[in-house]
């Protein structure tokens, strides 16, 4: 399945702080003010070549491997959860961890994608 489908369509925003996650073992969730940290001004690039832009400014932009784009705003909330506004008006959260060294997105429904890199840029 393709990370597109995990960050671009239902809103699963309602009530993802009160979610369980299906941790794992190792997974070590961030403060906000340390996700937000990690998160502002990098592109996390998922194996499947889809990558999440998290401008410094709040914008964010999520390109799928072969193309197509969706632009929201992004913001970090407790809980290591990250949630997007998109412009269409969805909006949805996911939770990022850390396990074994790398970044992992989680979503609600218990999906797990690996970040095989991360960009800084200005």
């Amino acid at each position: 399945m393709r990370t597109m489908m995990i960050l671009g369509l239902a809103c699963l925003a309602c009530g993802a702080a009160a979610q369980d996650w299906k941790t794992q073992n190792g997974d070590m969730p961030f403060e906000a003010s340390a996700l937000s940290e990690r998160l502002s001004g990098r592109t996390l690039v998922f194996f499947d070549d889809g990558r999440s832009v998290f401008e410094s400014n709040g914008q964010y932009q999520y390109t799928y491997g072969g193309g197509g784009t969706w632009y929201g705003h992004w913001q970090v909330a407790a809980d290591s959860v990250v949630c997007v506004t998109f412009v269409t008006g969805v909006e949805r959260c996911d939770r990022i961890v850390e396990n074994g060294g790398r970044l992992v997105m989680q979503t609600v429904d218990g999906m797990r994608f690996p970040v095989r890199e991360i960009e800084a840029h200005s």
